[in-house]
């Protein structure tokens, strides 16, 4: 019985923190899957870059939120730069699988600074197993009876602003709003997916011939939710080793690293702690792995 218990009021964080919350996954390692919030990002680099990432949330609690990622972008010709994401994310009994095209053209404001405009189209794979809330006690509408699972279009378009020694980002990656589970006092019901814009920027200070301090911020902004504001600092020497931390105001503190094992080959790892436990004696640590390869 006390399992039950726990389990149903573990379910109950989760779908609050789902229904309060940013609906899309958090990634501290948010500089380098640029993609997945902005499509202008798409061909800015130099070359051909994949990257895959896996986020894992409270990694003791079945049921809790992971996400997988796979990024690639590459440019295409002079001006033109095309990308493609894949995004699985997991929450309980909710599950979706996210799929996304950019194309990105070049506009070269000077030598040194290039201004990038992006369009995203995506399609989206969203499913909940409803049969599973009655096992834990939660109330549901009546509509979820037949709930069948959903494949749901969208669109979003972003800018990127990118410098010598730094870049702006702007971008709604979602535009349409697709249905999803939401959670209200001990009850589960159809609702709409929330859009979100993200604000974004660094800028890389050199401190001397062989260390660079690199700064970025990002904004996330949803209208019926707090907004999220999330600061990392990361200190790169000679571009072999990576170190830093990043804040999310009021949510969370990370510490993360990176290894430049070869020239185009990235690996990393982060991990974020909570600044709040929502559960006692629950562990609230969330780990993510980054690696990128560079073509």
């Amino acid at each position: 019985m006390m399992i039950k218990i726990s389990t149903l009021f573990t379910f109950l964080v989760l779908m609050a923190m789902s229904a309060y919350a940013q609906q899309d996954p958090n990634f501290t390692f948010y500089r380098y899957n640029m993609n997945i919030y902005n499509p202008a990002y798409a061909g800015s680099a130099d070359a051909a870059e994949l990257t895959l990432g896996i986020r894992s949330q409270w990694a003791n609690v079945q049921g809790a939120p992971e996400s997988q990622s796979a990024i690639f972008g590459m440019p295409v010709g002079k001006n033109v730069g095309l990308g493609i994401s894949i995004l699985n994310d997991r929450t309980f009994i909710e599950q979706q699988t996210w799929l996304a095209v950019d194309v990105s053209y070049r506009v070269q404001l000077n030598e040194n600074t290039d201004l990038y405009f992006g369009i995203k189209g995506s399609a989206n794979s969203y499913d909940a197993n409803t049969q599973g809330l009655i096992t834990y006690g939660v109330g549901q509408d009546g509509s979820l009876m037949d709930y069948k699972s959903r494949f749901t279009p969208n669109v979003g378009a972003g800018a990127y602003l990118k410098g010598l020694n730094y870049f702006i980002s702007l971008s709604a990656p979602k535009l349409l709003t697709p249905e999803r589970l939401k959670e209200r006092n001990g009850n589960a019901f159809i609702s709409n997916e929330r859009r979100h814009a993200y604000l974004s920027g660094g800028y890389d200070f050199v401190l001397s011939k062989s260390i660079d301090l690199k700064t970025m911020a990002m904004v996330r902004y949803e209208r019926s939710s707090p907004m999220s504001v999330e600061l990392t600092g990361i200190l790169d020497f000679g571009q072999r080793f990576e170190l830093g931390t990043s804040y999310r105001y009021d949510e969370s503190i990370s510490g993360l690293f990176l290894f430049n094992i070869s020239n185009g080959f990235k690996i990393g790892y982060a991990y974020e702690t909570a600044l709040q436990n929502q559960i006692n004696g629950m562990d609230n640590a969330t780990h993510e792995l980054f690696m990128r390869i560079g073509f």
